[in-house]
Order: C-alpha cells, then structure tokens, then sequence
C-alpha cells in the first residue's frame, strides 16, 4: 500500500471495486465513456498496477495502467485481448480523482509507484494521453508531449484536446 497522506492511500484495485471504479470514470469521463468491462479487463491483465485510492474507508480514485509499446495509443473503450510481449512502456490509461481527494498528491504518489512496478518490468518509459487540458499536471509529474502524426488519427477518439505523453524513468543510485 501506497501512503498518500494518514487517511488516502492506494491499495490493490479488486474485482469487487469495479462497480465504483465505473462510477468514478463516469462522473469524470462523462465525454469519454468506457464499457466496464474494458476498465475490469485492464485490471485483470495487470492487477500490480491498477490501484484504487482510499479515503477514510472510501474509493476517490482509481489508477489504470499497463505494460505497452512506445508510441502506440490503445484505442479508448477496446479491448486489449492481451498485453504484447515485449512492452516498452507502462501505459497509464486513467488517474482520476473525485475532487474531495485532489490536494494531496495522489496522483504524484501513483505515478511513483507506477515508476517503481517499470523497473520490476525492465521498462524504461512510462506514457499516457492527456486529455481534458491536463498537460501541465503531466508535465509536473515528468512527462513531455510527443507529436507524432502517426497517432493523430488514434488520439481524436479521446477529445480534441489529447496529447500524447512520455516519461523516461531514471535509473535508481
């Protein structure tokens, strides 16, 4: 478990979570809706790096991601049907947050832990599409967008303002 403050903190994303998840992802995404069942397939391909964040006895938030290749944007609300063999990135696909735990650094301590599940993969990047204008929240958690005209088609289905990001992770002293 992920301290965030001495009452928020990220704990194993369970099957029995997704309905909450789904609500989340439906107050926040209500432009970009997913199926349930692509965000409990994204967790059940890789549950170390799904989490959901607690407060006072709560779920606030939840964070999806997984194993992925390098400039590459799984389309939104598809199945994966499996994660590529040789991944070179983590993809975070979702950090959303209810508003009564923003402040605190959540997604700051998600991202770090996502970090640290990379370097247990031997994966070197961490990427992720902004969307909803939140390029400088991911600029401040160290990612950079890519303009990639490759992916341009890809990206409109996540709203005009989708940006491609990438993070490198450093080595460790």
């Amino acid at each position: 478990m992920i301290e965030v403050t001495s009452s928020a903190e990220w704990q194993p994303l369970r099957a029995a979570d997704m309905a909450r998840v789904d609500a989340i992802a439906g107050q926040i995404h209500a432009g970009l809706p997913e199926r349930p069942a692509v965000l409990a397939e994204k967790r059940d391909l890789s549950p170390a790096t799904c989490l959901k964040l607690v407060l006072d006895g709560s779920i606030v938030g939840y964070g999806l991601a997984h194993p992925w290749i390098l400039h590459d944007v799984p389309p939104l609300d598809a199945f994966l049907t499996a994660l590529p063999p040789s991944p070179s990135c983590l993809y975070v696909h979702d950090v959303a947050i209810l508003s009564e735990a923003r402040g605190r650094q959540a997604a700051a301590h998600y991202i770090a832990s996502l970090t640290a599940q990379a370097r247990v993969f031997g994966i070197a990047h961490l990427a992720c599409v902004s969307v909803y204008g939140t390029v400088g929240l991911w600029a401040g958690l160290g990612f950079t967008v890519r303009d990639d005209p490759g992916l341009r088609a890809k990206l409109s289905s996540y709203g005009d303002s989708a940006r491609y990001m990438t993070a490198r992770i450093r080595e460790t002293a």
